[in-house]
């Protein structure tokens, strides 16, 4: 990678390895409907006055057919889902199984005859990720229910899909402005739920700032820094963030929620490590910047 490609993918993968902390501590006083719709609508009006600037809203809204079902496989359901399930997972746990994403899309895109061949090193580096995310989970989970991880594992199956259909049906169009329209999409989606699970007393300034958060950094920057990464380094060594993200997660959760630390994780560190750096063993590759993200 080149300078800016590296310092590009760092910034990323800690914008995307905090969202589980800052869930974890804003669905202690807030419904997750809510914190959906506080980030949504913060991340919105972040980037409203961009995308008015850039335009191509009609463009956009002429697809409104697939950018519906774009919402709600990349963003809706899997944002309300994983909100969903961390009132009752750890964070860390959390950005562990999300670490899924890679393998899925590496899959999906076999299925579907993508252009991008997996080769024998990204596969290697694919497998070994893999093994650190298992080794990982070497807490206990016998008390969390079923549910609440078929919750994270849905959620990093829609964050599979939806670059499938960015690639394949909104690669041509504002990446900007579309993520401003798919945000305020949503945002529409959850006001309704919201008002019907409005908290009993006030929300603790530490759940507010959360979303706050959530919406400015992890949503309207990291869009357009991802966008940034896409471009610099190619889709391949950009997606492979989720596998440093856990790492992220992990760190943020034990040192500001006292989250446990297991042997799994110390053996899991160094395979999720080595198997992001043998997966970016690729040639260079530009795309387009519209292409969009999964995220978290």
């Amino acid at each position: 990678m080149t300078r800016r490609g590296a310092l590009l993918f760092a910034a990323m993968s800690v914008i995307w390895g905090i969202p589980y902390l800052l869930i974890r501590i804003a669905v202690r006083d807030l419904d997750p409907a809510i914190v959906v719709l506080g980030r949504t609508t913060v991340g919105a009006l972040v980037l409203l006055p961009f995308a008015l600037r850039i335009g191509a809203f009609g463009a956009v809204i002429a697809r409104w057919r697939i950018v519906l079902v774009y919402t709600a496989v990349e963003l809706a359901a899997p944002w309300w889902l994983l909100t969903d399930a961390e009132r009752h997972v750890s964070s860390s746990l959390a950005g562990l199984l999300i670490a899924a994403v890679p393998l899925i899309g590496a899959a999906l895109g076999l299925a579907l005859g993508h252009d991008e061949r997996l080769g024998l090193a990204r596969a290697t580096g694919l497998g070994l990720g893999l093994l650190g995310v298992v080794a990982l989970l070497g807490v206990d989970v016998g008390d969390i229910g079923a549910w609440p991880l078929v919750e994270i594992l849905l959620t990093a199956l829609g964050y599979a899909i939806g670059p499938v259909i960015v690639t394949r049906r909104l690669s041509d169009l504002p990446s900007i402005t579309t993520n401003t329209v798919v945000l305020g999409i949503a945002a529409a989606g959850f006001v309704v739920p919201s008002l019907l699970r409005l908290p009993s007393a006030a929300p603790a300034a530490a759940a507010v700032w959360s979303v706050l958060a959530l919406g400015v950094v992890c949503t309207a920057l990291a869009f357009v820094l991802f966008f940034a990464l896409i471009a610099e380094v190619g889709p391949a060594r950009a997606t492979v963030i989720t596998y440093v993200n856990p790492a992220v997660a992990l760190a943020a959760g034990v040192l500001v929620l006292g989250e446990p630390v297991t042997t799994g994780m110390l053996v899991g560190f160094p395979l999720i490590l080595l198997g992001s750096f043998l997966a970016t063993r690729r040639g260079t590759q530009r795309v387009s910047a519209a292409a969009l993200p999964e995220a978290p």
